[in-house]
């Protein structure tokens, strides 16, 4: 990671706050965005203190560091703001992260609401089509960069109270291909992956059952998945962070199922 310049959404909490804390730590240099403002800030500054603090033990041999931008990611100009202000810093862009978005509008396809339907797809779908399309012309200077798109087992596997939500996964799912076959005929280095996490413990759970204990509702989710366990925001970390890396220069436009073995079910 070391030299690269990477651009992790949603990153005040759960998922993206440990994407980046991960990718910074390993040498990237970090740009995070969020709709909350505070959130993100306080995560850049989390990534400040650990350089201060890798610093001083005379280990590093990179400096890390983070800019957060505020950023609803459903705005189109407010993407090509973050891009120009990153290569007006950075000069190219290495890694994209596209992990804003909101949980599952629980409904099956009757209960579901036009409203409720839109507004899962413009946040969890569109923002994403926005990041791969208006990203790749600052990507294309990196000469290999790399573009991780957070799915969900979600859209692999269906669920009958779940309309809208499978349905914006499942997109996500087919665009990650669709762009990383335009990247690969243009000859342009850059990869597209998606990731499918099943249960992780982050605080998008706790719209699952808010009436339980979260220490509950943890026990119940984990004894859906064949590991036992809910997962980790490290374990999808750790797959952002081989997929950002060279180590997987020969890997695009596959799913990677983060799902404590639900999917081999």
């Amino acid at each position: 990671m070391a030299g690269k310049v990477a651009l992790v959404t949603g990153a005040a909490s759960g998922l993206g706050r440990a994407i980046a804390l991960m990718l910074a730590r390993e040498g990237a240099r970090l740009v995070v965005t969020d709709i909350n403002l505070e959130g993100v800030q306080g995560v850049a500054a989390e990534i400040g203190e650990s350089a201060t603090a890798i610093a001083a033990t005379a280990i590093a041999a990179t400096a890390i560091a983070a800019t957060a931008i505020a950023h609803d990611v459903t705005d189109p100009e407010q993407w090509q703001a973050v891009l120009d202000s990153i290569e007006a810093d950075h000069g190219a862009l290495d890694i994209l992260v596209n992990n804003a978005g909101i949980g599952g509008v629980g409904g099956n396809v009757e209960e579901t609401t036009l409203e409720d339907w839109r507004h899962l797809h413009v946040v969890d779908l569109d923002s994403v089509f926005l990041g791969c399309k208006l990203a790749l012309p600052l990507m294309r200077r990196s000469g290999a960069g790399s573009i991780i798109n957070i799915s969900s087992i979600a859209g692999i596997l269906a669920d009958r109270n779940m309309a809208a939500y499978n349905s914006a996964k499942a997109a996500v799912t087919h665009l990650t291909k669709s762009v990383a076959l335009h990247c690969a005929r243009s000859g342009e280095g850059v990869r597209c992956n998606s990731l499918h996490p099943a249960f992780i413990d982050t605080p998008i759970i706790d719209a699952i059952a808010p009436h339980l204990p979260r220490e509950e509702l943890l026990a119940k989710l984990g004894r859906q998945i064949p590991l036992g366990h809910v997962g980790a925001p490290d374990d999808v970390a750790h797959a952002v962070l081989f997929l950002a890396s060279d180590e997987s220069l020969f890997i695009t436009g596959t799913e990677i199922r983060i799902d404590g073995g639900i999917s081999a079910m």
